[in-house]
């Protein structure tokens, strides 16, 4: 890889790490302000859902404006919005202040994905290692961001830890206003006004917009992004509020294990939950690696069809396991993680088997539409059901949502791929 394109990696890489970064130290807090704000779980996962689920909608506008503007500006307007979000998030002093904020870092988030793809795919021409990179960078943020979160939260105030967290975004943008790289170096360079960029200026028009749309939803895409939706409805339903469901279950050992005195400010800080969380988030990286390698062996269809097969499982069994103590429920949340992040390369590879290359770019936006917008609404499914039944009545129907997942990929599987 030539240094342009090294440039263009690092950059997105700390974006995308970033971008996880701040998604997962979400669940940390809930546990702190459903206790702080006294409000109920149905309360805190709609203003959590709001956020995520602006985190997808402003994905299909965002990869409309990559195909127009700069994608480094875009980038750093993600960056330095998401900073700020965080910033607002320190002052907030009740519920409504955590929903802007959460809001706000929805809509700037969405920038990130459609635009960093956009990027490493005209300005890096070995644009396959770039897209590894930039998913590690992402694994990485998501299952450090939490561990950060709640290392801090031992030691700090949730408000401040909040302003710290907006150190990244600071750096980061810092260092992209000192790269310099050329966006289009790995794609020819048609350049009759002589600006140096040839972006293609996408659908003129709505009427040219909807045609791309209907060109592109055939019966395979459309049961692709099905199975994106599934998957994103599951992954908040089960995360958002994982950390204080798995509080439930571990003993108060921050004293007995004799990290810190037993009485002292920061026994009672510590919560074992947020690391338990952080661990699963950590096996997820080697669940990806796995998932991306099936890709290459099996068909796609058959290997979501084994996956969501065994998330039900997972989902069936997570609670009566927990309750068995504390190793069992080590084990199952170790497995959990594993699964429910090696989804993720078979569906990426699903939207590209079952859409057309010159549609890719279209694509992005509706799978990230799917997978964050609607998906985040998992989170407040999770949060009613939780407030309604018990923990455990909400891991068996949250069980429903991949059952779901293995029809659509079965019929993907009979349907589309015999054809």
């Amino acid at each position: 890889m030539n240094e342009n394109g090294r440039s263009i990696v690092a950059f997105t890489m700390v974006s995308h790490a970033i971008v996880h970064t701040y998604e997962l130290s979400i669940p940390i807090l809930v546990v702190i302000w459903l206790s702080e704000f006294s409000v109920t779980t149905a309360t805190i996962g709609t203003i959590v859902a709001v956020g995520y689920a602006l985190f997808g909608i402003g994905a299909l506008p965002s990869g409309l404006l990559a195909d127009r503007y700069s994608t480094k500006s875009m980038v750093l307007i993600g960056l330095a919005g998401m900073g700020a979000s965080f910033l607002l998030l320190s002052a907030a002093q009740g519920t409504m202040t955590i929903a802007l904020a959460l809001g706000l870092w929805g809509v700037f988030a969405s920038i990130h994905h459609p635009a960093s793809l956009s990027l490493i795919s005209t300005g890096v021409s070995e644009s396959g290692t770039g897209f590894a990179y930039h998913g590690m960078a992402g694994n990485l943020g998501i299952a450090f961001g939490p561990l950060v979160t709640a290392s801090l939260l031992i030691v700090f105030d949730w408000r401040l830890v909040s302003a710290l967290l907006v150190a990244p975004a600071v750096l980061a943008v810092a260092y992209a206003l000192t790269a310099e790289f050329d966006e289009m170096a790995a794609v020819d360079v048609d350049d009759e006004d002589g600006d140096g960029d040839d972006r293609s200026d996408g659908p003129d028009s709505l009427s040219g917009f909807l045609a791309d749309s209907r060109a592109l939803f055939t019966l395979g895409f459309t049961l692709a992004l099905a199975v994106v939706l599934m998957n994103g409805l599951f992954y908040r339903g089960t995360l958002t509020f994982l950390p204080d469901v798995l509080g439930g279950f571990l003993p108060d050992i921050s004293g007995t294990i004799g990290l810190f005195a037993p009485d002292s400010p920061m026994a009672q800080e510590f919560d074992l939950a947020s690391y338990l969380y952080a661990g699963l988030l950590t096996v997820g990286i080697a669940g990806q690696y796995v998932g991306g390698k099936l890709t290459d062996r099996i068909r796609v269809s058959a290997g979501l069809a084994a996956v969501f097969s065994a998330l039900v499982v997972l989902s069936v069994a997570f609670i009566p396991v927990a309750e068995a103590g504390l190793w069992p429920l080590v084990a199952i949340s170790a497995v959990f993680g594993f699964v429910l992040f090696s989804i993720q390369p078979l569906y990426q590879a699903a939207i590209a088997v079952y859409s057309p290359p010159d549609g890719r770019g279209l694509s992005y936006g509706y799978t990230y539409l799917a997978n964050f917008g609607f998906g985040a609404a998992g989170a407040a499914l999770a949060g009613f059901l939780l407030n309604a039944t018990s923990v455990g009545r909400t891991f068996l129907l949250l069980a429903l949502i991949p059952a779901v997942g293995v029809v659509i990929a079965l019929v993907l599987f009979s349907v589309v791929d015999a054809e």
